[in-house]
Formats: structure tokens, C-alpha cells, sequence
């Protein structure tokens, strides 16, 4: 079997912390809980013959008082950049954090979720954005750690392109 760090990195309050519960657990709380520093969980996988013990590291969300530790990400295999889908703002605190990954540890895979499907009619972000992302060869997943919608398939993707990366 082998093993892969990912990393879940995106602004304060994107769901991060959900996202990982929905996939790991099965369940979604209503209730928020601030991540402080980093919580771990595990979760195997099976892709393509091959089990992968996925290693999921939620990192504490970035706002204006509270930077992601860098150090972290060292030994990552990949990463997903939470977007919360009602406050556009999070979107441009993605790509800022993307670069300080490149910066802090090169390409490495990554997906960008945009979480909080459930909610699309509070959307800042529109479809025109989407296919703009899409088209730079961002893979983009609509999800919602509330219902489940997109989550495995988020997780999947990651996994399938680190297990092609080179």
C-alpha cells in the first residue's frame, strides 16, 4: 500500500474541516468548529489495483490573522484548495495560497473545490468563472460537505492524478 499526504488548505470557514468529515466519516455537522493548527485523518482508497492510505492534513484557515504554516505542506503529495462558493473572496485566497504552496514546495497535484453546493442560489461565483478555470486546465468540482454531492469524486480525482504524477 502506499501512502499520500494531502493537504486541505483555503480561507477561514470554506468547509475544509466538513469536506474531510463527509468523506472520512460520513457525516456533516452543523455545528462549526475552528480548526487550530492541524488535524490529521486517514482514509484508504483503491485506484486502479491499488490501495492508497490517503493521509489528510486539515490545515487551519487562512484569514488575516492566522497564516498557514508552511512547513505543513512539506512532504504533501497534493493538496485541495477549498472555495466557499458564497463569498467570492475565497476564491482569490485560493490562488493566493496556491503560489505560496509552488513556492514553499513546487507542482504538486491539486483540485479546487468550490463547497457550499447546496446553497448555488448564494453563489458569487458563476458558471463563467467555472469555465474560466477549466480552461486554464484547473479541475474544478462543485461539492457540498452538507449533502455529500461531489465529495468522493473530489478525493478520487486528487488521488488518480498523484498516482500518475511524476
Amino acid at each position: 500500500m502506499i501512502q499520500k499526504k494531502i493537504c486541505m488548505l483555503g480561507a477561514f470557514a470554506t468547509g475544509k474541516t466538513s469536506l474531510v468529515a463527509r468523506f472520512v466519516k460520513s457525516i456533516f455537522s452543523e455545528k462549526y468548529h475552528t480548526t487550530v493548527g492541524v488535524k490529521i485523518d486517514k482514509k484508504v482508497l483503491k485506484i486502479s489495483d491499488q490501495e492508497v492510505m490517503l493521509m489528510l492534513w486539515d490545515l487551519a484557515g487562512e484569514d488575516e490573522f492566522n497564516k498557514v504554516q508552511m512547513s505543513y505542506l512539506r512532504g504533501s503529495a497534493g493538496y485541495i484548495l477549498v472555495v466557499d462558493g458564497t463569498r467570492r473572496a475565497t476564491l482569490d485566497k485560493a490562488f493566493s495560497l496556491q503560489k505560496n504552496v509552488e513556492e514553499a514546495v513546487g507542482k504538486i497535484p491539486y483540485v479546487l473545490v468550490l463547497n457550499k453546493a447546496d446553497l448555488i442560489e448564494d453563489w458569487e461565483i458563476d458558471t463563467v468563472t467555472i469555465d474560466e478555470l477549466t480552461s486554464k486546465g484547473i479541475t474544478v468540482i462543485t461539492g457540498s460537505a452538507k449533502t455529500g454531492e461531489g465529495v468522493e469524486e473530489l478525493f478520487l480525482s486528487l488521488t488518480q492524478k498523484m498516482v500518475e504524477f511524476k
